[in-house]
């Protein structure tokens, strides 16, 4: 595991609800995930496996196939402890910006600030014709979707995807996906999984829910999927299927320094997921 100690350290200017450094390491700059002391009801907890739900997450994401925020797992003391961390490489730079879709949103729709709605976010891409790749765009969005639905993400917000847009001759493309820091249930100890029977991880990879709406209700990944009734979803499970490399996913998860425990529920949550999109792509004459 890479020890990020020393490494130079830059004024942090990233944004967010986890604590962060700007590192630099082997010469390139990376936004870099500390652990989140974060209150739940009854329970505190350190939001401690978020390192390991963007690793993991991004590089589920690569597998696939998709343009995704380049990830290393790592440690970081300070104060006499030592923390698990997870750096994400920068992938803007002096020529490049990140437009994050929830600043496209207001700058097209300036009479409201647009939520998650699943309409309301198509309108704004179909909106924005002019100053994006619509069709592309609509293509990443619900692969994306697909590929969080496996991951489990219900995180991905408007500020949570978006385009690097040139500053000198104004080119927009699809930025890299990045953030996948909620995905796989960081908030679990292993002392929680350890008391989970095969049922409750069943429930857990079924009652797996997007922020995405649909009639101001959030959307569950799986039950939509496999309602087929969104042909443009259909389409990207057609698309990714095959690239959804399930057994280079769990050879992947196996060779990480985490419990066992923890790897064989990341495991076990995932091939339920994969199983349910396999059933659906069938469906659809994949």
């Amino acid at each position: 595991m890479i020890d990020f100690t020393n490494c130079k350290e830059e004024i942090n200017t990233y944004k967010g609800s986890e604590k962060k450094k700007t590192l630099i390491y082997e010469n390139k700059r990376y936004l870099v995930k500390f652990p989140d002391p974060i209150r739940e009801k009854n329970k505190n907890i350190s939001y401690i496996n978020n390192a390991y739900s963007e690793y993991i997450g991004s590089h589920i994401f690569e597998i696939t196939g998709l343009k995704t925020q380049k990830t290393l797992l790592g440690k970081y003391k300070y104060d006499n402890k030592e923390k698990i961390v997870c750096a994400c490489l920068d992938f803007t730079d002096e020529d490049n910006f990140l437009l994050e879709f929830e600043n496209l949103a207001l700058s097209i729709n300036v009479d409201k600030k647009i939520d998650t709605e699943l309409s309301d976010i198509m309108g704004i891409l179909e909106s924005s014709r002019n100053l994006i790749d619509y069709g592309k765009t609509k293509e990443l969005f619900f692969d994306m979707f697909v590929v969080d639905a496996l991951i489990g993400n219900p995180d991905r917000y408007n500020k949570d995807w978006g385009f690097l847009v040139n500053k000198n001759t104004k080119e927009t493309k699809i930025a890299p996906i990045f953030d996948c820091g909620s995905c796989l249930n960081p908030l679990l100890e292993d002392k929680d999984i350890m008391a989970f029977k095969e049922s409750d991880i069943k429930n857990l990879a079924i009652n797996n829910y997007s922020c995405f709406k649909e009639n101001g209700k959030k959307i569950n990944y799986l039950s939509y999927i496999k309602e087929m009734q969104n042909e443009d979803c259909n389409k990207a499970l057609l698309r990714l299927f095959k690239r959804i490399k399930i057994d280079e996913i769990l050879e992947f998860i196996d060779k990480i320094e985490l419990s066992d425990v923890r790897k064989n529920f990341y495991k076990t949550i995932l091939e339920y997921r994969y199983n349910i999109l396999k059933e659906v792509y069938e469906k659809l004459g994949g």
